[in-house]
């Protein structure tokens, strides 16, 4: 059969213990490019030839490639050597193909308005496992703007150091002792979230929390003492606790609108707003 121009072109084999899949595609030509047969064997044009054979593996329903032969060697519906497999190089599993979501986790549910770092975010983890996903993107989860017009969006942080504290899972604050369950508030499961009315109620009972962390004398307290230490936070910790007391106490959108004492830093200005906001450095 001669090729024809500016079509596809389809070579169908039947595969082995492979029932209703008698019309299989073995391979196919791009327009202009046309394939056709010559008795058992198929003829390929030059651009594919001596290039890959795909066939699917009745048995696994996967694709193999092979490039030990030339295409036309190999017989409509034969199979390859048993040992072709290991014979390849094996690809390193960091270049493999992977599936994954994109979620930010205040989009997941959660018991108090947002989705939080709690149990509802270990279930959708075990979830994920059993779909064969291996990424989460998480998109930033720094604290988010909450001035005019940021809408909590993770995008307008306030640092690129510190976490967001609204996904801290008051729940487990409970497991930790930290807060007790006559302090949590009613069950508020929503559609969207109000950042605002979470923030309300959620700031005071992080606070809460942190101050009686501060003043134990248990393994968590260790551990804040260690993370305090490390030198990959010494460098950044302190300012960053100076900067949210700073700009959680004007309504300018930037730094650069700070009044000028603030914004250049002179240290009597920002001696003001330690004494001031003390609370905030308390950890």
């Amino acid at each position: 059969m001669a090729a024809k121009a500016n079509c596809y072109s389809y070579a169908f084999s039947p595969l082995k213990n492979s029932p209703g899949r008698e019309n299989t595609p073995l391979f196919s030509a791009a327009p202009g490019h046309c394939a056709k047969r010559s008795g058992s064997r198929r003829v390929l044009p030059n651009l594919q030839r001596n290039k890959l054979m795909l066939r699917m593996k009745a048995s696994s329903s996967s694709i193999i490639m092979s490039k030990d032969k030339d295409l036309a060697d190999y017989e409509i519906g034969e199979d390859l050597p048993e040992d072709y497999a290991e014979r390849q190089p094996r690809k390193d599993p960091k270049d493999r193909r992977r599936a994954g979501i994109l979620l930010h986790p205040t989009s997941l549910p959660g018991p108090h308005g947002i989705g939080e770092l709690g149990q509802d975010l270990f279930r959708f983890l075990d979830w994920l496992e059993t779909t064969g996903c291996t990424v989460w993107q998480v998109l930033p989860l720094v604290p988010p703007g909450r001035k005019f017009g940021e809408d909590g969006s993770p995008y307008a942080g306030q640092d690129a150091n510190c976490g967001n504290t609204l996904l801290i899972s008051l729940q487990e604050l409970v497991k930790d002792g930290l807060l007790s369950k006559e302090e949590l508030p009613e069950p508020m499961p929503v559609e969207r979230i109000d950042f605002n009315s979470v923030a309300n109620f959620k700031d005071s009972l992080i606070a809460k929390a942190a101050k009686r962390l501060v003043n134990s004398q248990g393994e968590l307290k260790q551990e804040l003492e260690g993370f305090r230490k490390a030198p990959e936070v010494l460098g950044w910790l302190e300012d960053a606790a100076l900067f949210a007391a700073i700009d959680n106490s004007l309504d300018a959108c930037t730094w650069s609108d700070w009044p000028r004492p603030l914004r250049d830093q002179h240290l009597v200005a920002l001696e003001a707003i330690y004494q001031n906001q003390k609370d905030i450095f308390i950890a």
